[in-house]
């Protein structure tokens, strides 16, 4: 039975939760930490969601994040995707990186929504990892204090919700992280956080961001491939080349940028599997995992690049695909 699809309100702000399969400590190694919070960082400027808190521990992550007008689940797939594919990659290995989908949860209380930065800021601190949330790299409680150089957390949208004036806004949050350190809620996992356990199901989160719903502009709706073989062929012809040349051993630039793109594509603008394009192309799905990674990478740098994307998703969107969930 396919996993019921995750729905969002568009401005909404969420708890956003994943841990690494088997809570394997892989944020604890040297590099792993930054590396997810650059992913992060770059998926938030291309898709225009802002961060409000977030700290990354050894074996999981935390994101207090206000949507934009990218369904969020878009961008965390993304973001979970990309990470996992470059650390696979890195590694040299295959299989899920991590434990599950992500969670997320809809935070509407004022209240709840201090709770919830509070929570993210001093999981350090209730993991006993420091006694002073300053003193954790990989949270965004220093950069509301300003004491980092760049910052993942849009600092004046957090302090924004303390107070107008900078200064006394950062006190404010300072006297509410104080005040949080002894709630009997703070060393809790998520399912039993006070904006968690208010709703009997993390699936259920009102609004809708669903096939219904108008797509960003220029951008086409999620849709959903029923032949992955006809997608090559329209992926070929698009990219001037042929299926043949897709799949076989040739290094040219021009083909080695159009596998990119339809890997890119494929697997997170229609949900094709990595190991079916390998199949269908009679490639090691290991090389299309490499293929994956540069052109998430290559996406966010090159304008052209991203332009012929946005060319092939157009173009597959009106030969070939229907919106999910409908007929």
């Amino acid at each position: 039975m396919p996993r019921r699809a995750r729905s969002f309100v568009d401005g909404g702000i969420y708890h956003v939760y994943c841990r690494i399969s088997r809570g394997e400590p892989v944020f604890g190694e040297k590099g792993e930490a930054a590396r997810f919070a650059g992913i992060v960082a770059d998926v938030k400027r291309r898709d225009d969601f802002a961060v409000l808190a977030w700290c990354v521990m050894a074996n999981h992550y935390h994101l207090a994040i206000r949507s934009g007008r990218v369904p969020l689940w878009r961008s965390i797939r993304l973001i979970q995707w990309r990470y996992a594919v470059s650390f696979n990659r890195r590694r040299r290995q295959l299989g899920p990186l991590w434990q599950s989908r992500y969670h997320a949860r809809l935070v509407e209380d004022e209240r709840y929504l201090y709770q919830l930065i509070a929570y993210i800021h001093l999981n350090p601190v209730a993991a006993g990892v420091v006694d002073d949330p300053a003193a954790y790299r990989w949270s965004g409680h220093a950069e509301l204090l300003r004491r980092t150089a760049s910052a993942l957390a849009d600092v004046d949208v957090t302090l924004a919700l303390f107070g107008a004036q900078r200064g006394a806004a950062r006190r404010a949050y300072v006297r509410m992280l104080r005040g949080e350190r002894t709630s009997p809620w703070l060393g809790e996992g998520p399912g039993r956080l006070p904006w968690w356990s208010r709703q009997s199901s993390e699936e259920d989160i009102s609004g809708a961001w669903d096939a219904g719903h108008a797509a960003p502009e220029g951008r086409p709706e999620r849709m959903h491939l029923r032949d992955v073989g006809a997608y090559l062929e329209v992926a070929a012809a698009v990219l001037g080349t042929t299926v043949a040349e897709l799949g076989g051993r040739g290094k040219l630039p021009a083909v080695a940028r159009a596998r990119e793109i339809l890997t890119v594509v494929g697997v997170e603008r229609f949900g094709v599997r990595m190991k079916e394009l390998a199949d269908r192309l009679g490639m090691n799905p290991g090389s299309v995992s490499h293929w994956a990674g540069r052109g998430a990478a290559r996406r966010t740098s090159d304008e052209a690049f991203a332009r012929r994307c946005l060319d092939l998703e157009r173009a597959v969107s009106a030969r070939l695909a229907s919106p999910r969930g409908r007929t």
